[in-house]
């Protein structure tokens, strides 16, 4: 009894290696294959970009909702900041005080000057040659003569010294006038960037900010982009060679759950982002789907190239990429072309009435 279980069993067991052996083998089959590589990304709204303050305050008034559509130049958010309004005020104030036309009256004074020294050198000029001319005929003292002189060339000096500061007065006067208003300028720049407004025509994604919050130049109050949308994903440096304008593109979303949607690469970022070793590639859907929503995930497979009618075998069967087991469990050696996931071509080595073993 004991041995007749014995035998029951080998003979099971032999059956059984025998069917899995059956069910292993299969033959190589004609199929259409695709290589592509595969990228994660996002969506993202074209022209997408954060809205930040520059001057931070508090946030007085928010013009616009999320959903909101907004032309380029209309107001998103006022930031109420007092020290701005004060130093456009101060400003203001210090140009008037300061304009050229307004201190006209000091260059009046300076000219005044220029002709009072002016119409002493003339004087001075006179008198010194009546002096001389009464010392040629021996009136007079030689003492008188050289007062003459000298307060001739005093009245000289003092025209010059009176120009220069005129000239002096005059340049410092437009100095501080161009100063005054250009310091306006910035004042009432800095004012006017405590209205913040939208840099494109597009549509509210996002508001981040709430009325009487603090604003700061860190973290963004609103996100603001088109309706149109782009793909962003990150491939990696070892596929990135692969990769050119204007390849087809297979966008699955979990938000649209078993169905797939073309698209096209469209711009290959020319630098790879040294934290994630991967470029950057964007794509345009050729058809976008009824509803997106930015940063929603997707998984792209960018066709690299395509055969129709090819001899394939699952690539499971592959041994190092470059041999197969036949059924006798002896390793041929094949040469293969495309290759996915899931099938590999067959270029040589073996044929569509060859039996091959998956490998242990």
């Amino acid at each position: 009894m004991k041995k007749k279980l014995i035998w029951s069993l080998v003979i099971g067991l032999l059956l059984l290696t025998g069917c899995n052996n059956k069910s292993e083998t299969i033959t190589p089959k004609r199929a259409n294959i695709t290589e592509s590589v595969y990228a994660s990304g996002i969506l993202k709204s074209i022209n997408q970009y954060e809205v930040f303050t520059q001057i931070n305050g508090k946030v007085e008034t928010i013009f616009v909702r999320e959903g909101d559509v907004v032309k380029k130049g209309e107001p998103l958010f006022q930031i109420e900041n007092s020290s701005a309004q004060l130093s456009t005020d101060n400003a203001r104030i210090s140009a008037f005080a300061n304009d050229y036309q307004q201190n006209k009256e000091k260059l009046l004074d300076a000219q005044n000057a220029i002709e009072l020294a002016r119409k002493k050198v003339v004087n001075d000029s006179l008198l010194l040659a009546r002096q001389q001319a009464l010392w040629g005929q021996n009136i007079g003292s030689k003492i008188e003569l050289e007062q003459r002189e000298l307060s001739f060339e005093n009245a000289k000096v003092s025209l010059k010294k009176a120009e220069v500061t005129y000239e002096d007065l005059n340049r410092q006067l437009k100095l501080s006038s161009v100063q005054s208003k250009n310091n306006l300028k910035i004042a009432q720049s800095a004012e006017k960037d405590l209205t913040i407004r939208s840099e494109l025509d597009g549509y509210i994604y996002k508001i981040n900010a709430k009325q009487g919050e603090l604003a700061n130049s860190v973290n963004p109050l609103a996100v603001v982009g088109q309706e149109e949308f782009i793909i962003e994903f990150n491939v990696d440096e070892f596929d990135i060679v692969k990769i050119r304008k204007g390849q087809k593109v297979l966008i699955r979303m979990d938000s649209y759950q078993g169905q797939i949607f073309e698209a096209e690469v469209s711009f290959i970022y020319p630098m790879m982002e040294e934290r994630t070793r991967a470029f950057k590639v964007e794509a345009i859907f050729s058809k976008e789907p009824e509803v997106l929503y930015p940063n929603l995930t997707l998984e792209a497979n960018i066709v690299i190239n395509s055969k129709k009618d090819v001899l394939t075998i699952p690539t499971i069967y592959l041994i190092d990429e470059s041999f197969v087991m036949l059924e006798d469990g002896s390793v041929q050696q094949i040469e293969i072309g495309l290759k996915d996931f899931t099938l590999t071509e067959i270029l040589s080595g073996i044929d569509e009435h060859t039996e091959i073993r998956m490998p242990k």
